[in-house]
């Protein structure tokens, strides 16, 4: 369930920490699903013997299952405007992913509310900054700034 904030209020939570979600562990079943939906087979993330001899020891996420899964973690987190009828992934602003996530490790989303910019027409822009988490790591996995348009109840 989405965090409901009062429209006129929302602008305050500009540049603050709107939550931090669960974790979730990434195991090689999640790596080897999201290799043959993506038919991204490479090495590094599906070749159990190979991996462990490799530069990380182990299998690795893709970089983009981690960024597929901001969505998923923070959707408890995000902040929509009271009298939202609906609320689209509108894009992406930056994406780096800064850290490997090996197979087993737990991963979370801590959420920024970075802007919320009034775009007419009922439509409300919020700009968000996920950085994903990896247990243990000093490192994030990623830093992500996504895009979310509200639509507004007119009346």
């Amino acid at each position: 369930m989405p965090n409901t904030i009062p429209l006129d209020t929302i602008q305050e939570k500009i540049g603050q920490e709107i939550g931090v979600s669960d974790w979730l562990t990434i195991d090689q079943e999640r790596i080897d699903t999201f290799a043959d939906c993506t038919e991204d087979h490479q090495w590094i993330h599906v070749d159990v013997e190979k991996a462990a001899e490799g530069p990380f020891g182990k299998t690795i996420a893709h970089g983009f299952l981690s960024l597929s899964l901001v969505t998923y973690l923070s959707a408890d987190l995000m902040p929509v405007p009271e009298g939202a009828l609906m609320v689209v992934n509108y894009g992406l602003d930056k994406v780096r992913f800064v850290h490997p996530v090996p197979v087993g490790s737990r991963i979370r989303d801590r959420m920024i509310l970075k802007d919320v910019v009034e775009k007419g027409g009922g439509r409300i822009l919020l700009v968000t900054e996920h950085t994903l988490e990896i247990e243990g790591v000093d490192k994030p996995a990623a830093v992500i700034n996504l895009l979310f348009m509200c639509f507004m109840d007119a009346g």
